[in-house]
């Protein structure tokens, strides 16, 4: 009797550990990091904590290049400063902070979460209505930009930033937001009314918003403080720059041409000073 109360035990505990992934383990590395292959990043590092049979693959070369970005070679030829990582898994994890490209013109970085990818467009790769007369416009070096020099605006009453990039570079089926990403300075003054006008445009489609780069000077309510971060509002950035969202759009197969970013005022034409400039983000939409 007590032998087969120990086999009946003993078989329960085999059904038990199966049901908790024991026949999971049994299966080889490869053939995990497959199943793997069909989740994001981020559920891939989870999986690593929660399973000791994830663990081994959730690392292995196999998964994280099929999480890097096809041109991923490519991307690393244009980076500014050698890229040095010692697997697949570290150059992604490299990726997902900002990386110099193109001479320093552009930025380059993946969502850490889901691989996507991420522009900044520098201000010498946009167009900046008498941005280079130094009666309105003067380069400045910031310790916390990207960008070895960035614009600020002495005063203008024309304001016209234009700047694009081409879809080919983003990730496809992916939806997009674009932003303006910027500072104030102390004295900054006519940036927030009348408000500039904010637009995306991808082929024939056009998304905009209006758009106040300065805080209002009345003391927000609790309501304007809960609508902070939506499109056409300013909001904080962890890396201490501001950003306001131009529009955003949808990136199908990368066959539609440039996206063309633009905040423009020019119907007021109201004096406008202490805008410092970073660049356009190109980020997918949360």
């Amino acid at each position: 009797m007590a032998t087969q109360k120990r086999a009946h035990a003993e078989e329960e505990e085999e059904e038990e550990g199966h049901y908790r992934g024991g026949g999971f383990a049994k299966l080889p590395e490869e053939c995990v990091a497959q199943v793997l292959s069909f989740t994001t990043p981020r559920d891939s590092c989870r999986s690593a904590l929660v399973s000791k049979a994830c663990l081994s693959a959730a690392g292995s070369d196999a998964l994280w290049e099929g999480f890097l970005p096809s041109d991923c070679a490519e991307i690393l030829s244009r980076a500014v400063h050698p890229v040095e990582y010692y697997s697949k898994k570290d150059l992604y994890f490299r990726f997902c902070h900002p990386i110099l490209i193109d001479g320093g013109q552009m930025s380059f970085q993946l969502d850490r979460a889901t691989g996507k990818k991420t522009y900044m467009i520098s201000p010498d790769k946009m167009t900046l209505a008498h941005g280079y007369d130094h009666q309105y416009w003067t380069r400045i070096s910031l310790p916390e930009s990207r960008f070895a020099k960035v614009p600020e605006l002495l005063s203008v009453c024309w304001f016209d930033i234009y700047g694009s990039i081409d879809s080919r570079l983003l990730s496809r089926k992916t939806a997009y937001v674009a932003y303006i990403v910027f500072k104030l300075v102390p004295d900054a003054y006519g940036l927030d009314s009348p408000y500039q006008k904010g637009s995306v445009t991808l082929g024939s489609y056009v998304s905009g918003n209006y758009v106040s780069l300065q805080p209002e000077e009345e003391e927000e309510s609790d309501e304007d403080e809960a609508e902070e971060g939506k499109e056409g509002r300013m909001r904080s950035r962890e890396d201490g720059w501001l950003e306001v969202a131009l529009g955003e759009f949808y990136n199908d197969e990368g066959d539609g041409g440039d996206v063309e970013m633009r905040l423009t005022e020019t119907d007021e034409l109201q004096w406008k000073h202490g805008l410092i400039l970073q660049g356009y983000e190109v980020r997918p939409k949360k």
